[in-house]
């Protein structure tokens, strides 16, 4: 038990490695997201399927693959030319990455909306944008719920991911103690701190779900 007890002190501090990761990517994929969702089913077809070469990318290859990209290979890139430290190297490609996720989420909720709402908001004399901001998108959250949910969890587990750049998130801090302390132990803690983030977060969106469907009812 004491040994346990010695690790949650490293292990929390790689798990601020991680929720930092998790917060940022949340707070830059969700924007990017929409804005990439309202231009896909815009009429600016040009635009709309730049966007959907753009996701066709993000979701058809690795996120792995594209972490590694960035740090790797985007300093040799020309016109570019940048070499990113390690953790903001990891937030460009998990932000990029999750924002190619969330806008389809976004498009689908979106064209979920029955079209005759496009038509009333018309009649009200209501301009496009105050037709998404005021009726189609209060709606579109509403239904986005579980899959939003669901790709949040995704995101904490795919934090791990990491340990590739050498960053001490919480993987990489059980792992460096597993090789030092020949023991399994470590990982089993870094489980629960996972568990613990997925179960609280599970919550949150039951809340929010339950919250909803009684304006719902």
């Amino acid at each position: 038990m004491e040994y346990v007890i010695s690790l949650l002190g490293p292990m929390w501090s790689g798990a601020q490695v991680t929720l930092k990761l998790f917060v940022i990517t949340m707070a830059l994929s969700i924007p990017l997201g929409l804005v990439l969702a309202l231009v896909r089913i815009s009429r600016l077809r040009s635009l709309s399927a730049a966007v959907g070469a753009y996701i066709w990318l993000m979701r058809g290859t690795p996120l792995m693959l594209q972490l590694l990209f960035i740090y790797f290979a985007l300093p040799f890139v020309p016109v570019i030319g940048v070499r990113l430290p390690d953790f903001p190297s990891a937030v460009v490609a998990f932000a990029l990455n999750y924002a190619a996720y969330f806008a389809e989420i976004f498009r689908a909720g979106i064209q979920s909306i029955d079209r005759g709402q496009y038509e009333g908001a018309k009649v009200l004399g209501l301009t496009y944008g105050q037709t998404m901001r005021r009726i189609i998108l209060p709606q579109m959250w509403t239904r986005i719920l579980p899959p939003v949910s669901n790709e949040t969890i995704t995101l904490v587990k795919d934090t791990s991911l990491i340990y590739v750049l050498a960053l001490n998130d919480l993987l990489r801090v059980a792992r460096g103690m597993v090789q030092r302390d020949f023991t399994f132990t470590p990982f089993i803690v870094a489980g629960c701190f996972y568990l613990g983030m997925t179960l609280i977060l599970t919550w949150v969106f039951q809340y929010l779900e339950r919250r909803h469907a009684r304006f719902d009812a």
